[in-house]
């Protein structure tokens, strides 16, 4: 046709794939620039369980135990030479009862060097602070007034009861193994407490409470289950103090640290510990 260039029509074809494929395909985010994730991904939910493991570890309470309730945002950032960052809106529930327990505001960082997470989280509670320290502090006095050490196996058991002696213990549980899910969770691998498999309470001279237990955490999405021995000690309103190591059938014996934790080699010196 007069004032067009003339193009063969198998480069005009080509030239229309090209323009097609601009449109339909996203652009690829360059570094540093922030990607909007689809709330229901699975990496989006895995980085708000990460913030909120690292939450339940460090608020050492087992009254104000937190599940993800509604993730409500997502966003993930290329850090150059850091890794993936990621940025969440979520609600949350309470871990016993499922009620509604608070929103929070996260980001959740995966180091490169498969570190722990870092995490930034701050939330807004709907349970009043006050109420929860009453309830840690019945809670401790429940276990303080035992007459006999604590024992105990197969927590909840097959049918998922717990019976109501022993729920004070797996509380505890939640939040101490808090910080070994914590510890282990990665940009896909996540995790979840299945069962206490054994609980035994250590008599103590001073005020803390201090328990071995044995936990099967719950790894998704490899769907294996991971046995932990874990030492821990608490007081209410202050830090849990976690000492951990973790093997599972097909894997080498991992040795976790945590936040002031010891070796495997300690935890079994200390007291003759029979695991």
């Amino acid at each position: 046709m007069p004032g067009l260039s003339a193009v063969p029509p198998a480069a005009a074809f080509f030239f229309l794939l090209l323009r097609l494929s601009a449109l339909l395909l996203p652009a690829a985010a360059a570094p540093g620039a922030e990607r909007e994730l689809n709330p229901g991904s699975r990496v989006a939910a895995g980085a708000a369980r990460a913030a909120l493991h690292y939450l339940n570890y460090r608020a050492a309470s087992p009254a104000a135990l937190q599940a993800l309730g509604q993730l409500r945002k997502a966003t993930v950032k290329n850090i150059p030479d850091l890794g993936h960052k990621y940025y969440l809106q979520f609600t949350t529930e309470d871990y016993k009862t499922g009620e509604n327990s608070g929103s929070c505001l996260a980001t959740v960082l995966y180091p490169k060097n498969k570190s722990p997470p870092v995490v930034t989280i701050k939330c807004v509670p709907a349970k009043d602070p006050k109420e929860i320290q009453e309830e840690d502090k019945r809670l401790y006095q429940k276990i303080r007034h035992q007459t006999k050490p604590i024992t105990g196996h197969n927590i909840p058991d097959s049918y998922g009861n717990i019976e109501p002696a022993l729920e004070p213990v797996w509380a505890l549980a939640v939040a101490g193994s808090s910080s070994i899910m914590w510890e282990k969770s990665r940009e896909n691998v996540g995790y979840f407490l299945a069962q206490v498999k054994s609980v035994k309470q250590w008599i103590r001279k001073d005020d803390l409470l201090e328990f071995d237990y044995t936990v099967l955490l719950h790894e998704i999405p490899t769907q294996e289950i991971i046995s932990c021995h874990m030492r821990l000690t608490w007081l209410p309103s202050r830090s849990l103090k976690v000492k951990h190591f973790c093997a599972s059938e097909n894997k080498e014996l991992n040795e976790g640290s945590g936040m002031g934790s010891g070796s495997a080699a300690e935890i079994l010196q200390e007291r003759g510990a029979n695991f």
